[in-house]
């Protein structure tokens, strides 16, 4: 089991890319899960949990440590998540809103205090021993937006897609610089999906 868990463990080679376990099995059950979230179906929570546990050690690995920060509030958000979309709406099922004015500008100013904060962090992470952050500044203002977006989206506010929409994009061209090419198209497909996740929530809120 240590091995498959290994980023070096390679499940399968294309085009010169070798494929980790990890990688493969964390990138399906996380795409998935995302696609069930802009159908707004309950399931996307237990199938991302596995997803991010798989992705919690490939981040390791590859030294992206807000990245793997960010694994952690996932585990803790995804049971949150799961118990809230079925039960928070006095013991129904919640359903999709809009953020207040207030709640935006509180929102953008976390992201970005939140960010720079991370990233000055991450950029003395050597200190305790382990290698470098790689891109820390960019990595955490995509984390600590990432945080955001989740705790939105287990509010099952409309808001949530744009932030999605903004880490998708750093997403894209951060992994692809990083060596997981894989992982960078499923982030253009994340990117996709969350525009797509936007107009249904859009379409299901004007609809009730």
């Amino acid at each position: 089991m240590n091995n498959l868990l290994n980023v070096n463990t390679i499940l399968f080679v294309v085009l010169g890319y070798s494929m980790s376990y990890i990688e493969f099995f964390g990138t399906v059950l996380t795409g998935f899960s995302v696609y069930l979230t802009a159908r707004n179906r309950i399931a996307s929570w237990p199938i991302g949990i596995l997803g991010v546990i798989l992705y919690g050690f490939l981040f390791y690995q590859i030294q992206l440590y807000s990245d793997l920060l960010e694994q952690g509030y996932y585990l803790v958000t995804g049971f949150w998540g799961w118990w809230l979309w079925a039960y928070g709406n006095k013991g129904g099922v919640l359903p999709i809103s809009r953020n207040s004015r207030m709640a935006n500008i509180v929102s953008s100013l976390i992201v970005l205090i939140g960010g720079f904060g991370l990233g000055w962090t991450m950029t003395n992470v050597h200190s305790l021993g382990i290698a470098p952050a790689s891109f820390p500044y960019l990595d955490a203002i995509t984390t600590v937006a990432s945080f955001t977006a989740n705790y939105l989206l287990v509010r099952r506010r409309i808001e949530s897609w744009y932030l999605w929409i903004g880490v998708d994009v750093i997403g894209v061209w951060l992994y692809w610089v990083k060596g997981v090419p894989f992982l960078s198209l499923l982030y253009f497909a994340f990117l996709i999906n969350a525009i797509w996740g936007y107009r249904r929530w859009k379409a299901e809120y004007e609809a009730l």
